[in-house]
């Protein structure tokens, strides 16, 4: 079985919602519901918050997290990543000596989805072979609004299950067919958020130049496609929730009654 390290990357600053790891959901900060989730997963070795701010590092301690103390510079959770997975293999390293074993893959999750499924990291791991370079998730889309959201970036892969594409627009486009009736004559799915990166390839992707794809899209993902690096898709039957401003906690409040059932 592969060995892999779950990483959480979590920033204090953000300009939309500054502190969103620490704020509370039902008596729980978010990334303390985030991490627990993710603990669940039969598939993780290790799960480590990565941050850059002493704040939930302190938190993340105070509630028996593991976490560690990353660069301000990073420009991506990729970047913190990569930074995280050295740190950890280092102390492991050090401690365990000629027993240490090294990850395989390391999972990135993201850090404001208070709701993830143990079973997506499951699903995703599952699909990490050796030959496997990155993955990520997919859910098939059920609803036009979510359809024609530029906010919701769509996936477009072949038959063997890789990316050819990830884009804001709606494609394929159906010609001949009205916009009403997409969804009954074609599949299309959404991108879920979660990254796994077969661990020399993570090296060589934080070290690539941003690409046009990724500039004008803005979807980090464009940038490994555009340089030759294949992304597996595994499908998940788990939507997503992330909070991106602080009025999506009110939706969070709502979803956390069921989700505690």
């Amino acid at each position: 079985m592969n060995k892999i390290l779950g990483i959480i990357p979590a920033r204090y600053a953000s300009t939309r919602f500054p502190a969103k790891p620490l704020v509370d959901i039902g008596g729980k900060s978010m990334i303390q519901r985030v991490y627990e989730q993710a603990s669940k997963s039969k598939s993780l070795a290790k799960v480590v918050v990565a941050t850059d701010d002493e704040r939930i590092f302190d938190h993340v301690q105070s509630f028996g997290g593991e976490v560690v103390m990353t660069s301000t510079k990073h420009p991506s959770g990729t970047d913190r990543c990569f930074e995280t997975f050295q740190i950890v293999s280092r102390n492991e390293r050090k401690k365990q000596g000629k027993l240490y074993r090294k990850y395989d893959y390391v999972i990135n999750i993201q850090g404001d989805e208070p709701f993830i499924q143990p079973e997506q990291i499951d699903i995703l791991a599952a699909c990490l072979t050796e030959k496997t370079e990155l993955a990520t998730l997919v859910k098939q889309i059920e609803d036009e609004q979510t359809l024609f959201n530029p906010n919701t970036p769509k996936v477009v892969f072949d038959n063997n299950h890789e990316a050819i594409y990830f884009t804001r627009q709606t494609v394929p486009y159906l010609r001949g067919i009205e916009k009403e009736k997409w969804l009954d004559a074609h599949d299309y799915y959404k991108h879920i958020g979660i990254y796994a990166y077969r661990v020399d390839v993570l090296k060589k992707i934080t070290k690539l130049p941003m690409a046009l794809l990724e500039r004008v899209e803005s979807l980090e993902q464009l940038r490994w496609l555009a340089n030759g690096f294949k992304i597996k898709i595994a499908e998940t039957p788990y939507d997503s929730f992330g909070i991106d401003v602080p009025d999506d906690l009110v939706e969070a409040l709502k979803k956390l009654t069921s989700f505690e059932k």
